[in-house]
């Protein structure tokens, strides 16, 4: 994977699995893009917006899943709460458990 490749970028809101560290098999939002490599991530329960974890994009699992609610507030505000964060993942949760059944 080319991390420099615009389509291979994770956009804001996006849904992804932490594949390699402390949070490693959970999951997060992209917050914040970092040049070239790295997203800033955060899920709103132990990692907090405030202090978002900085990851290398080649320890992160992207999904399909946006949330548009979460990327339209960081475009327009520029931040999102944590509340908006925890309810996104938890709808992505819910979502994956009725694939599942």
């Amino acid at each position: 994977m080319d991390v420099t490749d615009i389509e291979s970028r994770p956009r804001l809101g996006q849904i992804v699995k932490v594949l390699r560290g402390r949070d490693a098999g959970s999951l997060a939002i992209v917050v914040g893009l970092k040049e070239p490599h790295m997203v800033l991530l955060a899920d709103g329960d132990r990692r907090k917006i405030d202090r978002p974890k900085k990851k290398n994009m080649k320890h992160i699992q992207i999904t399909n899943a946006v949330s548009e609610e979460v990327a339209e507030a960081l475009k327009t505000f520029g931040r999102v709460n944590d509340e908006k964060l925890r309810y996104a993942l938890n709808q992505y949760l819910l979502k994956q458990e009725q694939k599942g059944e």
